[in-house]
């Protein structure tokens, strides 16, 4: 059938060059191109967490209980994973500028919804639109790697991913000064006119890259079961998605309830304290590049391993060092640089198992991951209602635990020439 054709028949990687794409060239996409799409990806993903800092002051304006508040943050990151179960696998069938284009706009109408929502479920309902369409973050970074060449595409994807990781990370610290200095409104308006600009550049920029694999004559039906058997025919998928599920629930643990932390006795802080203290993590997108150079050298297994730990003990001094906040900003650290490692090394492998299904590919193991970080935010608002911060320290660092128990059961394979081990 045309429709399984695109399919690897196995949980191994096909082999190393990517079918039914034009072949990138060998010295890979031009470093302004790189930076364009760093850039895009992270100002669109920033859009995720802008609330997170400001749950408290949502809390205040809408006159509702933590638990709710937190609940915003679920529904924005259950709209992006409906997004990538539903959107991104149509960067397999349709051109991927136009598509990325079409998805800004439509990002840009839910921003401004957002911004001008007068009661709390209207906030939800733009949330969890523009949750949605933000999914172009993820239309972007394999359009990088089917530009790279085999020997480089672990670096490009790292670099691309850089600018994707800072802006989660800023976008926290943005979204809490200008709230300060103005409101939350304006935290979301001012992203709808950043989202304007970046459309019309990208429209612009962008080179015309038309799908021309199998996939390609789908229908959308036929595309969305194709990708869910993508998940069937490839173990490493299934593998990497539920390890990333894992870590980023613990990442959302993290960063949805630290606010109530640091607005509490003893810090009290203020809104703007609380987005400098959001700044520290953003050191954590560094490690991303060297993430990618990692897997292009074949220590996707030992590395994940090590990411595992270092962020269960980021955990572990975040819960000891609960009211140093020292010991709580080098936690946020190690935890971004552990999530944003497994990350890039998971994409590495994800993207060399079919080069022919890269948007689909990413849209199964994306959608799983961010389900994920959906349940660690809504657990981690009950958590740390039920007990406060240690009972959100435990449960944070139980999540890359239970990775790493999984890790332990990962057969091992023989890696061959240019592929990482998943």
């Amino acid at each position: 059938m045309a429709h399984r054709t695109d399919l690897a028949p196995s949980g191994h990687p096909t082999d190393s060059a990517p079918h039914g794409t034009a072949a990138p060239d060998s010295q890979g996409p031009p470093r302004s191109l790189i930076i364009l799409l760093a850039v895009a990806c992270g100002l669109t993903v920033a859009n995720l967490y802008y609330a997170q800092p400001l749950l408290s002051e949502l809390r205040h304006t809408f006159g509702i209980s933590s638990v709710t508040a937190g609940g915003l943050v679920t529904a924005t990151q259950l709209g992006y994973a409906a997004g990538l179960l539903l959107l991104v696998p149509l960067g397999d069938v349709i051109e991927k500028r136009r598509l990325a284009t079409l998805l800004l706009a439509v990002t840009v109408g839910a921003l401004v919804l957002a911004g001008t929502a007068q009661n709390f479920p209207v906030l939800l309902i733009a949330s969890l639109i523009s949750g949605a369409t933000l999914v172009v973050a993820q239309i972007l970074v394999p359009f990088a790697a089917d530009l790279a060449p085999d020997e480089s595409r672990g670096r490009v994807v790292g670099q691309v991913m850089s600018g994707l990781l800072t802006g989660i990370l800023l976008s926290r610290t943005v979204g809490s000064l200008l709230a300060e200095a103005t409101s939350w409104r304006v935290v979301y308006l001012t992203s709808a006119g950043l989202m304007t600009v970046m459309t019309l550049v990208l429209r612009n920029a962008l080179p015309s890259r038309a799908p021309d694999g199998p996939a390609a004559t789908l229908s959308y039906a036929a595309l969305l079961r194709s990708t869910a058997r993508l998940l069937k025919v490839h173990p490493a998928l299934r593998r990497r998605a539920l390890y990333q599920a894992a870590m980023f629930g613990a990442f959302s643990v993290f960063w949805t309830t630290i606010s109530f932390v640091l607005t509490s006795a003893p810090f009290s802080y203020q809104q703007w304290q609380v987005g400098l203290f959001a700044l520290v993590g953003a050191g954590g997108a560094l490690v991303a590049p060297f993430a990618g150079r990692w897997a292009d050298r074949g220590l996707v297994r030992p590395m994940t391993a090590v990411a595992f730990v270092a962020a269960a003990l980021a955990f572990a001094l975040a819960g000891f060092g609960r009211h140093n906040v020292v010991a709580l900003g080098a936690a946020a650290v190690v935890l971004d640089m552990a999530v944003q490692v497994t990350l890039v090394l998971g994409q590495q492998v994800v993207y060399r198992l079919d080069g022919k299904a890269r948007s689909r590919l990413n849209s199964a193991f994306m959608a799983t991951f961010f389900v994920g970080g959906a349940l660690g935010s809504q657990a981690g608002s009950y958590a740390y209602h039920a007990g406060g911060w240690p009972a959100a320290t435990v449960l944070g660092a139980a999540l890359p635990l239970l990775a790493l128990l999984g890790w332990t059961t990962e057969p091992r394979r023989t890696k061959t020439a240019g592929q990482p081990a998943d």
